[in-house]
């Protein structure tokens, strides 16, 4: 067993932890980053680049077909593997052997280790502890929560990792969880074969988003056959002979070759030492605007529970490294809930949402109204197919201080209209001013 000293110790390196790494040894400070699995985290591997890249063919033959004098050309059907074999290319088959140079151009060390904290300013690395004569930061993440639903776990339920990394489409599969994780992934598998079947407990899908989007986004999955079921429990799980079959508080059960837990995420801390430290484990650990939990020890990322979400975590590594560098300031992008956080599901038509939704907004105690237009309203949407496939495009306003608050935008390809919303409401910009914005 040895010890090293570094100014700080990174434990995760994920997107969150990878950014705070390298902006502080940009910053001339002696760095280690700590990750025992795969270098570049659950984004680049098993979330984000993955399920986009099973999303993205169906939802290009799409918006083909919907373009007339284009649809015409089209003839066939996806090829699968192909599909398949551009996922893996992708994610690297698993091999982030390319993600190192980037750290190590840096002059990071990288721990291949789990990494535990032990004690002030100490992280177990293996059979080495790491010391941190400035700060640890720490960027695990967070898991698939899974429920305690009767036989669930004995079932061994794919979570996104196994959902994005598949190497075949199950004949049939059973979703339960009807979030951004859920609904896209239903139309992922739908598009390549599966016969899918998608539960939520809820009365909405996407239920954070607007009332409109959820609509829009379960009448395109019912559009393309997925059997959607809102307002339903799961209360039993069984596995037998190849088959999963899901016990329903009301009606039959239903069955398929996978099922695929999509309920929410829990924070990566249950096994991190925090009881050494005087914190709880398996709860986010709770920091200020700065990032900080104490004075030595920081959380950025998912592991917070402040907003989780890749582009978030980033931005939250700049803040903390920023603090520990003694520049910069406070993030003023999200508060502890997260509201101001830009988001789009990928699915078909996307939801492209920034800050408060109408009901959010006024549950804050704004003075907020809605302002809606049809997103095809324009003369760009006609090249886009967007007035075959209606959507809609809503502000939401605060009247007190004359600045937007939240947008929402539904349709073919509007992950785009995301930018200009976004700075308009992070950067509390007057309506009057905006009037302006040509």
């Amino acid at each position: 067993m040895s010890e090293r000293e570094f100014d700080v110790v990174v434990v995760g390196a994920g997107p969150a932890g990878e950014v705070c790494a390298g902006r502080l040894a940009e910053g001339d400070l002696e760095v280690a980053i700590v990750e025992l699995h795969l270098i570049g985290g659950e984004c680049t591997f098993y979330a984000c680049m993955p399920s986009k890249a099973l999303l993205r063919p169906g939802e290009l033959l799409a918006e083909v077909r919907r373009i007339p004098g284009v649809s015409e050309a089209v003839t066939g059907e996806l090829d699968v593997d192909a599909v398949l074999s551009r996922r893996d290319e992708i994610i690297h088959d698993l091999d982030d052997s390319s993600m190192e140079p980037w750290l190590v151009d840096r002059g990071i060390t990288i721990v291949r280790e789990r990494g535990r904290l032990d004690g002030e300013r100490r992280v177990r690395a293996g059979e080495d502890t790491l010391l941190a004569r400035r700060a640890v930061v720490v960027a695990t993440g967070s898991d698939a929560l899974v429920p305690p639903i009767d036989g669930l776990r004995e079932a061994k339920p794919w979570t996104n990792r196994e959902a994005t990394t598949s190497k075949r489409v199950p004949a049939g599969l059973v979703v339960l969880g009807g979030g951004v994780v859920g609904v896209e992934l239903a139309q992922a598998w739908r598009t390549l074969g599966s016969q899918v079947t998608l539960i939520e407990a809820l009365d909405r899908l996407i239920a954070r988003e607007e009332p409109f989007a959820s609509e829009r986004v379960e009448e395109s999955l019912r559009e393309r056959g997925v059997d959607v079921r809102t307002g339903v429990k799961a209360v039993s799980v069984r596995a037998r002979d190849g088959e999963v079959e899901v016990g329903l508080e009301s009606g039959g059960p239903v069955r398929g070759d996978e099922l695929l837990v999509a309920i929410g995420r829990q924070p990566n801390t249950a096994e991190l030492g925090l009881e050494t430290i005087g914190l709880e484990p398996g709860r986010p650990i709770e920091v200020d605007d700065s990032m900080r939990a104490n004075a030595w020890l920081y959380a950025i990322g998912d592991v917070n529970g402040r907003a989780l979400l890749t582009h978030m975590g980033k931005y939250q590594a700049r803040i903390a490294a920023d603090s520990i560098l003694g520049e910069g300031g406070p993030c003023i992008a999200l508060n502890a809930e997260g509201d101001r956080s830009p988001r789009v599901i990928f699915t078909d038509p996307q939801v492209a949402a920034v800050g408060y939704t109408l009901k959010a907004a006024q549950e804050a105690g704004l003075n907020a109204r809605a302002v809606d237009v049809p997103t095809q309203g324009n003369a760009g949407a006609s090249f886009y197919g967007r007035s075959s496939s209606p959507g809609t495009a809503r502000l939401v306003v605060d009247d007190d201080r004359g600045i937007a608050v939240g947008a929402t935008f539904t349709g073919p390809e509007v992950a785009d209209f995301l930018q200009a919303a976004t700075i308009a409401v992070v950067a509390e910009v007057p309506l009057e001013r905006l009037f302006h914005a040509v």
